[in-house]
């Protein structure tokens, strides 16, 4: 499955000893698997050039913040502020549990730059709730279901949360590429997403 047009999704875990869900994405039809360190990731990516890479992480600060450990009230960003809006949960990246995601992602995504890959943030529970479609945490089976509703092949029962996060990621990859997302802030610090407004379910 390898093609200048690939899209590759991840959902990217705050350490190294945890899985980070991978996905890559060409003409609808997924790859999935559990990856875990940096190298790992990178072995991955490099040999598939793909268009885009999108990341479930925060990936960058809130304006003010020079580093996760300084102190001051800044603890959203535009992006989460219009997530707010919107009436989208999230966490922020100031949270304890988000502090070591938002290093590794950040990181990653100036390794992955380094290596002239165009690298976004996305949001996997966000887009899903946009989307119309389920939350891992309201069933895999009805995330797999929603995901194949949107055109989706290759999916499988046995994928793991992580992997139907990262191929949502994919989807809003290429949703961008087609031009059908927007960015909830700016570019460069913003949250790519599908268009429109959170459905019910």
């Amino acid at each position: 499955m390898s093609s200048t047009m690939s899209i590759v999704g991840l959902d990217l875990a705050g350490v190294e000893t945890r899985p980070t869900g991978y996905c890559e994405l060409l003409n609808m039809k997924v790859e999935t698997s559990l990856i875990y360190s940096d190298v790992e990731i990178l072995e991955k990516i490099s040999p598939i050039h793909p268009k885009i890479v999108a990341i479930t992480s925060p990936l960058s600060l809130p304006p003010g913040r020079k580093s996760l450990e300084e102190r001051n009230g800044n603890h959203l960003r535009e992006c989460d502020k219009e997530l707010l809006k919107r009436h989208i949960k999230f966490f922020p990246v100031t949270l304890g549990p988000m502090r070591k995601l938002t290093e590794r992602g950040m990181l990653l995504k100036q390794i992955l730059e380094r290596e002239n890959f165009v690298v976004v943030e996305a949001y996997p529970g966000g887009a899903q709730d946009v989307l119309g479609i389920a939350r891992k945490q309201q069933g895999l089976e009805r995330l797999k279901g929603g995901l194949e509703d949107l055109g989706i092949k290759g999916l499988c029962l046995a994928m793991s949360d992580h992997e139907l996060d990262a191929v949502t990621c994919a989807y809003v990859g290429k949703l961008f590429l087609e031009g059908k997302a927007v960015i909830y802030g700016c570019l460069n610090d913003g949250i790519v997403m599908p268009e429109g407004e959170k459905k019910r379910k």
